[in-house]
């Protein structure tokens, strides 16, 4: 339904041909805001199953351009989802902490155990995004024997061998790109200057970060052709109609947790026993008061 946003790196993405503001997959808002609440109906229940199975873990990772809608989508679409086994890590600037490892170590950190769902608001992604367009290996210490021009081809490397160990050890990784179009985040931009409550959400960096909208167009589209594979594919969905990207990000959740296919655990002869044992001494009990 939704293949043609989906990128496992067996054709290449080229970022000027597609469309930031298609509809294709519904007929008008109402019926994408009908089937967004149909399809969290069912997310959820999947959630459940996988949290008590407990045999395999994902990663929802989400990058976009400012103003693309990323906070507004993981609330949309994951505000169904049990807290048990579910939590939201949102990477901003590294700390001089992080710094000093290597770049994949704080991602590390929030990768999700078996049975529970991990969102990534941002990601490992930022290190061959805004590291590359700002060069920021030139501010960063690096051992004497690292080439910085083999900096980058090496980081989509290890990024995709790190995918792949995840997904060796029951962890899936689902990328996700909001791609909004410059005209849109402009409007976007000058809806927070003008309305006083959404002030809170704009700052003249990111207009600054404006300037640099050709070089992260041109590293997104890299990033997405050197580390899209089968098990850890991107999707790239339009995001200049909110209601339809938060549709569309609600059928790839929905289809990945189907695949994954959970299940409720299977109970025991023993435990069904010691159940109905347990059910006769309440009942019991009961019928005593």
């Amino acid at each position: 339904m939704f293949n043609h946003y989906r990128y496992d790196g067996s054709e290449k993405f080229n970022i000027r041909k597609v469309s930031t503001n298609e509809t294709s997959l519904v007929k008008d808002r109402d019926e994408a805001e009908y089937f967004l609440q149909r399809n969290n109906v069912q997310i959820d229940e999947l959630q459940q199953k996988l949290y008590a199975e407990k045999r395999e873990g994902v990663i929802f990772l989400f990058q976009a351009m400012d103003a693309a809608g990323k906070d507004g989508t993981i609330r949309a679409v994951l505000q169904c989802l049990s807290p048990h086994g579910v939590h939201e890590a949102a990477f901003k600037s590294p700390s001089s902490e992080d710094l000093a490892h290597d770049f994949l170590w704080r991602i590390e950190r929030q990768v999700p155990a078996k049975g529970e769902i991990a969102i990534f608001n941002r990601s490992h992604y930022e290190e061959v995004l805004i590291y590359r367009v700002k060069k920021l290996w030139e501010n960063q210490a690096n051992a004497r024997r690292i080439k910085t021009d083999d900096i980058m081809e090496h980081r989509y490397e290890d990024i995709k061998n790190y995918e792949a160990y995840l997904w060796h050890n029951n962890i899936r990784t689902v990328k996700i790109f909001l791609n909004v179009s410059k005209k849109e985040q402009a409007k976007r931009f000058l809806d927070r200057i003008k309305e006083p409550e959404k002030h809170w959400k704009f700052s003249a960096a990111d207009y600054e970060e404006r300037g640099y909208w050709d070089a992260y167009q041109e590293a997104f589209e890299d990033a997405i052709n050197n580390t899209a594979t089968e098990h850890a594919p991107w999707f790239v969905v339009p995001a200049d109609h909110k209601w339809y990207m938060r549709y569309v990000v609600s059928e790839i959740i929905l289809a990945t947790l189907q695949d994954m296919d959970p299940r409720w655990p299977e109970v025991t002869k023993d435990r069904l026993a010691r159940f109905g044992q347990i059910r006769q001494s309440l009942e019991k009990e009961l019928g005593k008061n």
